[in-house]
């Protein structure tokens, strides 16, 4: 199988986890928040999480698929989710060693985040310039 096909499985894989990821934060932003272990309070939370985690989860799934799909596409996304991924990575390590570690529920999280940064820099590199 070869590079590009494999970084088309993996955009197509990710696309397809923030579809299911912003759909559940959207429709039930406070099911999701509370299953993480994270109390959301005020008229404005729910609102505010099934924007940032909804919204933003599937404006990533519809550009992750848009490079699975479109080779011309293929580099910005996986750009963006080195950038965003990167984001995440580096403020969990930031808040881990301001205000301590989250507990075990969290760990799922960080790992996708990583693996999707590391994925998204393995793939980078393969499709070069």
């Amino acid at each position: 199988m070869s590079g590009s096909v494999i970084t088309r499985i993996f955009l197509a894989l990710v696309g397809l986890m923030f579809i299911a990821f912003g759909f559940w934060s959207l429709t039930d932003p406070l099911g999701m928040t509370s299953s993480l272990g994270v109390e959301v309070g005020g008229p404005n939370g729910a609102f505010e999480m099934a924007g940032i985690y909804g919204g933003v989860s599937l404006g990533a799934a519809a550009l992750s698929l848009a490079g699975a799909a479109m080779t011309r596409m293929t580099r910005p996304a996986l750009w963006f989710l080195v950038t965003y991924m990167g984001g995440y990575c580096f403020a969990r390590v930031g808040a881990w060693m301001l205000h301590g570690g989250p507990t075990s529920d969290f760990y799922a999280f960080i790992a996708f985040e990583a693996a999707v940064l590391v994925g998204a820099l393995i793939a980078l590199r393969a499709t070069g310039r």
